[in-house]
């Protein structure tokens, strides 16, 4: 068996990044730039008025003082001409300063009569103009690798970008394979059980970015599974899960390896999740996971995620991490890496007192997988512990 940080190792090498793509503005969201953009304009491209307000000559602005208002400015829609000694020009804010002045004093600070304004007693100092290029200027990069939140959407638009580069989704291929499984909604057998892995996995990688495309049901003849690789054709990454260890009916890899898979490696030490599989199989990057559904799951978040946001341009980095306390004391651990379902709370996390790889009702009530060490000797309350968010 490898540790996790082997496994995540060689199942970097069987990814790349995906492709660039040229995609509407508009699709771009949750999308992850791939190139660098350069502002097309400066934002905003004139000194612009933050105030509704009148624009005046800074060094004329004094208690009582005077001033007739020669026009107006709005957004869009500029005063045109120079504002001389004793002028003011009625604005409103987005629109751009006049010509000459460099102070707006605002709308409530200020007494109108006619054409004529006269000033208070209180003005302040703030000018209430914001400068041309106060928020970007043309040719300022915007760098990938980035995931495109709204605000960077709407930064692109600003910038005048109508077409963003981006990575293609990787396209995952998800295929449950057992003589046991019947799909959501069939009347299973007597011996039979709702397929769910495939499905909280494909919830998990969408999220993500990817585009899953689930298989249908593999039995546990090598036929089946063969017409189920040949199906997966043309995906980036092709996830089996079930059928990946050493009984009777576990077939993928004396399959897969038939179909030419060249293995990088077989079994984690880890818990749960043991018997899980990678490599290569033609064009594809492929993962064997575990039938349990909790470790089916738990091997998504550890290890097919990191894969999917390296394939995302996102670089190869391990499932995020950060430290909590124990709400409670903790036994030791055994020889594998422990990922405990667990329950944060109140700023502390507790384990579930069930660990059995089977239990989704479980992993469904957790938010988190308390991460334990090999050979961990016993923690009490308040010590700290590795959690990945789940």
């Amino acid at each position: 068996m490898i540790t996790v940080d082997e496994a995540l190792t060689h199942l970097f090498a069987q990814v790349s990044p995906m492709p660039v793509e040229y995609i509407a503005l508009r699709q771009a969201a949750g999308r992850v730039l791939a190139q660098d953009v350069i502002a097309q304009r400066t934002q905003p491209p004139f000194a612009a008025s933050s105030m509704d307000g009148y624009a005046v000559r800074r060094a004329e602005v004094e208690p009582d003082a005077m001033f007739k208002v020669m026009g107006e400015a709005a957004a869009g829609h500029r005063f045109e001409g120079a504002i001389k000694a004793g002028q003011a020009v009625r604005i409103f804010t987005g629109a751009p300063v006049p010509e000459g002045a460099d102070f707006v004093v605002i709308q409530e600070d200020v007494t109108r009569r006619g054409d004529l304004i006269t000033l208070s007693h209180n003005i302040g100092d703030k000018d209430n103009i914001r400068p041309a290029g106060g928020d970007f200027l043309e040719g300022q990069p915007l760098t990938a690798p980035r995931l495109l939140r709204p605000a960077d959407i709407a930064l692109l638009a600003a910038m005048n970008i109508a077409v963003v580069p981006v990575h293609r989704k990787p396209v995952v291929a998800i295929m449950a394979t057992g003589d046991e499984l019947v799909q959501p909604g069939e009347q299973p057998g007597p011996d039979q059980i709702i397929a769910s892995n495939t499905y909280g996995l494909a919830a998990q990688l969408d999220a993500l970015g990817a585009t899953t495309r689930l298989m249908p049901i593999a039995s546990d003849n090598i036929p089946s599974l063969k017409r189920s690789f040949e199906l997966a054709q043309g995906a980036d990454l092709i996830i089996t899960i079930g059928g990946a260890s050493v009984g009777d009916h576990d077939l993928v890899a004396p399959v897969a390896a038939e179909l030419g898979m060249e293995q990088a490696f077989y079994k984690v030490a880890m818990r749960p999740g043991k018997p899980l599989m990678a490599g290569r199989m033609g064009d594809a990057a492929m993962v064997g996971l575990p039938g349990n559904p909790v470790s089916a799951l738990v091997c998504g978040t550890v290890f097919v995620a990191p894969m999917v946001r390296a394939m995302l341009g996102l670089g190869e980095a391990a499932a995020p991490r950060r430290q909590l306390p124990l709400a409670t004391d903790i036994p030791s651990n055994g020889p594998r890496e422990h990922y405990m379902r667990s329950v944060i709370a109140q700023g502390a996390v507790t384990p579930e007192q069930r660990q059995d790889s089977s239990l989704l009702s479980v992993l469904a009530s957790a938010n988190a997988l308390m991460v334990r060490p090999p050979h961990d000797p016993e923690q009490p309350a308040g010590a700290l512990v590795d959690i990945i968010d789940i």
